[in-house]
């Protein structure tokens, strides 16, 4: 299967429920990502995904606690444009370049707090969500609480997916992420 397969929409091309969900992106960042234009093609995906991008970014769980979650979730699944976009975030928040390459080479944070939802993240993916009581533990031992476990669960489901629709439509990387194209983990 070739990137053609899917079509990058516009508000010209897409399905009359995607509109104006592509007029409103067009708006907040001045052009349409490709992985929007692509989920276009099915109005109730991109629609949901975006919802849930709002519930998850209302989470008590902070900018930097997500950013983790995604960053966990885009390396697992080994999605290129996520792992991009969200270092060039990262980047952009002013996050130390060892932080952000820990996240993309799936190593260890410094940060403890950080490393456990890290370690809770993968252990979550790993099982499918029947995590071990250890793993539960070890993450409210860190100062995490069940509600936020549950946001473990929300951030996972909301990049699941837009990794698997990036990587089933071969969306294109955008210009802007380039500085930070990601191919996969660097060998240590």
């Amino acid at each position: 299967m070739t990137e053609s397969t899917f079509v990058s929409h516009t508000a010209e091309t897409a399905p009359a429920g995607a509109k104006p969900m592509l007029e409103g992106t067009t708006k907040k960042f001045g052009y349409i990502p490709a992985p929007v234009a692509k989920m276009a093609e099915s109005p109730e995906l991109l629609g949901t995904f975006l919802k849930n991008i709002a519930a998850f970014d209302q989470t008590s769980l902070t900018q930097m606690e997500r950013e983790v979650i995604i960053m966990t979730m885009a390396t697992h699944v080994q999605c290129h444009y996520c792992v991009a976009m969200h270092s060039t975030m990262l980047a952009g928040a002013e996050t130390p370049a060892k932080v952000i390459d820990d996240l993309r080479d799936d190593k260890p944070l410094e940060d403890a707090r950080l490393e456990a939802i890290r370690q809770f993240t993968k252990a979550v993916i790993a099982a499918n969500g029947g995590v071990g009581d250890e793993d539960v533990a070890a993450f409210l031992a860190a100062g995490y609480t069940r509600q936020n476990a549950l946001e473990v669960v929300l951030g996972i489901g909301t990049y699941t997916m837009s990794t698997f629709a990036n990587r089933l439509t071969r969306v294109p990387l955008d210009a802007p992420f380039e500085k930070y194209r990601w191919e996969g983990p660097t060998a240590s």
